[in-house]
């Protein structure tokens, strides 16, 4: 029970650097990307051979298995970084990187980025602990897959969005371009699902929308919830 709780329990969350001061590393090597909604940054399988940095917008990481099941890694935010698969030698995209809704992206050629890592031991500590931030969310993500319901999970999915997109202290989280099959997908379930725990935690009065638009979040009351369950 205690893994439970704490996956599902509000965490702190640090002040990220912000991006001027990660940027300054990267003199040449350097490309500002402007994407629309939907469009891909990199596809599962193929060849890296540049690493990301969103400055504005989200990107969602996908993941497809041989029987085609698709499941949602992770939504990452300003400030992050992704395709740091691209380091290690000959290797491919584990995942597939879409941009929700209009998005800012600079993207750094890999000698670039090794370069910086090398010549900034600042830089690589800064870097060092994004990585470490994934890692912990992903292990976080995989307790919530095996100790708890879909339910549950719909729950501590919606506040982690609240979390990584909205101030922490705010009594209401809004959450745009974020679909029910997106929801389904993180949650391992089905949209007929969502739909259905959605209505149960309106009634509840936990969280608030209208049709299939955006979703507003009742951050604390939902963690109250989901603590008491």
């Amino acid at each position: 029970m205690k893994v439970i709780r704490e996956a599902a329990s509000s965490k702190s969350v640090k002040t990220k650097p912000a991006p001027h001061s990660l940027l300054r590393h990267f003199k040449e090597g350097k490309y500002l990307l402007k994407l629309p909604s939907k469009a891909k940054l990199f596809s599962q399988g193929e060849r890296g051979d540049a690493i990301y940095f969103i400055q504005t917008g989200r990107v969602r990481l996908t993941v497809v298995s041989v029987r085609r099941k698709k499941a949602v890694l992770a939504v990452l935010g300003p400030f992050d970084f992704l395709g740091e698969e691209c380091l290690v030698v000959n290797s491919r995209r584990t995942s597939t990187a879409t941009s929700m809704g209009n998005s800012t992206v600079f993207r750094i050629e890999k000698k670039t980025m090794l370069k910086a890592l090398h010549g900034s031991p600042k830089f690589s500590e800064e870097f060092i602990g994004s990585l470490l931030a994934r890692t912990l969310n992903l292990e976080e993500d995989l307790c919530d897959q095996l100790f708890n319901h879909s339910e549950r999970r719909l729950a501590c999915a919606l506040l982690k969005l609240t979390r990584r997109w909205e101030k922490p202290s705010l009594v209401e989280s809004q959450l745009l371009s974020i679909t029910r099959e997106t929801l389904a997908e993180m949650v391992g379930t089905s949209r007929s699902k969502i739909n259905v725990f959605l209505t149960k935690f309106r009634r509840l009065g936990l969280v608030d929308y209208k049709g299939s638009g955006s979703i507003t979040v009742k951050a604390k009351l939902l963690t109250e919830a989901v603590l008491h369950d």
